[in-house]
């Protein structure tokens, strides 16, 4: 029988040892929304953004509620001069997850991650459903996935 994606993120987050809790609080119409219901700040939401770096070659970066990706900082710190988002039908092929509950989780391929360096504290970050997400402390969510952490993002408002 095939896991739900739900199951999967939870398998995978029990298997690396992540103390969480699992939240189920419905959709949602927005990030204030999400956040209010979760009871944390907006900037405690950790977005699990798909990016493609080249044919086949994806990555996900761990974004702050409160924040976007700054394409510059990403580009440079990967050192390439080209990167984009797959359309949502490519995010559900290379992850497993329909977008709004991607995770890197039980991701279908362990993609290398970026966390941005103001991922920090406790983060709600999603957990394969919608309407999911998982609580945990952002240093232990790091390490298992063995991220690497850098400035790549920039206020949504700039």
């Amino acid at each position: 029988m095939t896991k739900t994606g739900e199951e999967r993120a939870a398998a995978a987050l029990a298997a690396a040892g992540i103390a969480c809790d699992i939240v189920r609080h419905g959709p949602v119409g927005s990030l204030a929304e999400a956040a209010a219901v979760r009871g944390i700040e907006p900037a405690q939401i950790a977005k699990t953004i798909v990016v493609r770096r080249d044919e086949d070659d994806y990555l996900l970066v761990l974004v702050p509620g409160d924040r976007r990706i700054s394409w510059p900082k990403l580009r440079d710190l990967l050192g390439v001069k080209r990167l984009s988002m797959p359309d949502a039908a490519t995010a559900f092929e290379v992850t497993g997850y329909e977008r709004g509950t991607i995770t890197p989780f039980g991701c279908l391929h362990a993609w290398p991650v970026i966390a941005d360096s103001r991922v920090t504290g406790t983060i709600s970050i999603g957990a394969g459903g919608h309407g999911v997400s998982a609580t945990a402390p952002a240093e232990d969510v790091i390490r298992a996935l063995d991220a690497d952490v850098a400035d790549v993002t920039e206020p949504i408002d700039e």
